[in-house]
Formats: structure tokens, C-alpha cells, sequence
């Protein structure tokens, strides 16, 4: 939902569940998407009100997603030139989104 979301703004989904350093509680982003020269890692938290799911979103949790991106750009140095967004996509159940662009 909120990779198609994302779609319909004019992203195109660059990775999904990127992972980083499995076993060691560096963390998984959710997926990163592009447009134009903005890479934009993003965070999705499903809850029963939106208010809840924006609280999900601890600094731990931030710090290993800023981790992970710097792990991404390591990786896939086409994206260098970009700037960088830390967005949040949250949702609450039967159909409620609320996109945070530089959640963190």
C-alpha cells in the first residue's frame, strides 16, 4: 500500500526490505524510492490510529535506518549525487495514510 502510494507521487521503488547487517540489529528499511535526484528512505508503521503508529518510530529504531542508508549509498554509489530524505508512511486500518516527508 504505501510503495504504490508512493508511486502514485512519482516515485519509482529502488529496493525493498533492504537489510543490513543481518544478526546484528543494524535493521531493515522498508524500501527506498527515487524521483528525480531525491533518494528517499522510508519507514512504514501500521497501527490502529495513525497517532500510535507515529509514535513507532523510536530513535533506536532512526539511527539504525540512517545506518542502513549509509550502508545503501556504500553499495549503490549511482545514488551519490543524490540528496537524501528520511520519510515516514503511516497507516491505520481500513484505509487511512499520512505520508511524513523528513520524518527524521
Amino acid at each position: 500500500m504505501a510503495r504504490n502510494y508512493m508511486r502514485l507521487l512519482g516515485y519509482r521503488v529502488v529496493a525493498k526490505n533492504f537489510i543490513t547487517g543481518k544478526g546484528t540489529h543494524s535493521g531493515e528499511i522498508d524500501f527506498i524510492a527515487a524521483r528525480g535526484k531525491t533518494l528517499v528512505f522510508v519507514e512504514v508503521k501500521k497501527r490502529t490510529d495513525i497517532e500510535t503508529a507515529a509514535y513507532a518510530i523510536r530513535e533506536k529504531q532512526q539511527q539504525r535506518i540512517r545506518n542502513g542508508a549509509t550502508a545503501f549509498l556504500q553499495k549503490n554509489p549511482q545514488f551519490s549525487e543524490y540528496n537524501i530524505r528520511f520519510d515516514a508512511i503511516l497507516i491505520a486500518f481500513p484505509c487511512q495514510i499520512k505520508h511524513i516527508e523528513n520524518a527524521f
